[in-house]
């Protein structure tokens, strides 16, 4: 096999990995992030339990609501990256599989 056909095969493979390797770390930050969403919840939840008045009650909402919000803007955040570095590693994925599968040169007999 001529280098330049490893050589595309191996960057198309590498581009592959990369791609594959950024949806799983983007999997991982996005079920992180519905752990702490759940989590978030549950402490609102027992906060409310707990309440022994209506000025309690607000004070835990409120609490909820500015954590709620700090969790928000981390989300935009995170999407915001997410989405950057799938546009990246696609970019690089496709335009490796495009190069690895461009025709290749063949020798052509002579014609008789």
């Amino acid at each position: 096999m001529p280098r330049e056909e490893i050589r595309s095969d191996r960057s198309a493979s590498q581009a592959g990995s990369e791609f594959f390797n950024t949806l799983q770390e983007m999997s991982r930050d996005w079920m992180t992030r519905a752990t702490a969403e759940v989590e978030l919840s549950l402490k609102l939840s027992k906060k409310l339990t707990d309440a022994h008045s209506a000025p309690d009650a607000v004070a835990a909402y409120q609490e909820w609501l500015n954590e709620e919000m700090g969790a928000r803007a981390e989300d935009a955040r995170l999407l915001m990256s997410s989405g950057q570095k799938f546009v990246d590693a696609s970019s690089r994925f496709l335009s490796s599989s495009w190069t690895s599968a461009r025709p290749r040169s063949t020798c052509v007999g002579k014609a008789a």
